[in-house]
């Protein structure tokens, strides 16, 4: 028997396998609210100060400035850092569209749209939109590291 063929004898039934498992699992979406828990109002706000938390910008650009025009709109580059026990406090997402990179550790989001808690864990990207409003809190005993882009549009906002 050629190498090739017996090559082929293997390589094919474990791609096959592969693929019936890559076809027959469910999309899992890491640091999501599940469905089935989803309800308006679910939390309400707290009124936590900010704890154990550093916020730096790393960089930002005047939207208004670049060809989209997006008149008093800044984009911002930021890392927070949240010791142990550390809080962000609540936020609104309504009018500073956010994507979160949880780059260490892991943390909880208390989501004012989600009967659970939410944890975010090293890896994912949490979409923070029109309709989010949160706080958020390291339980675990490893700082947590974010990274933050959000499209600002008051300067005077320090919201994390």
């Amino acid at each position: 028997m050629s190498t090739s063929h017996t090559l082929s004898r293997l390589i094919w039934p474990g791609l096959a396998v592969f693929g019936a498992l890559t076809l027959s699992a469910q999309p899992v979406l890491a640091g999501e609210c599940p469905a089935d828990k989803i309800k308006p109002n679910a939390r309400q706000m707290v009124d936590y100060k900010p704890a154990g938390v550093t916020d730096v910008t790393l960089g930002a650009i005047d939207l208004g400035k670049q060809p989209a025009h997006l008149e008093g709109r800044e984009l911002r580059f930021r890392k927070l850092t949240i010791a142990p026990g550390g809080i962000v406090p609540w936020h609104s997402h309504d009018d500073r569209p956010a994507l979160i990179f949880v780059q260490q550790g892991e943390i909880v989001e208390y989501a004012s749209n989600c009967i659970d808690p939410i944890v975010h864990k090293a890896g994912d990207i949490r979409p923070e939109v029109f309709g989010t409003s949160h706080w958020w809190k390291n339980l675990g005993k490893e700082t947590v590291v974010l990274y933050v882009g959000d499209v600002r549009k008051d300067p005077h906002d320090h919201n994390m």
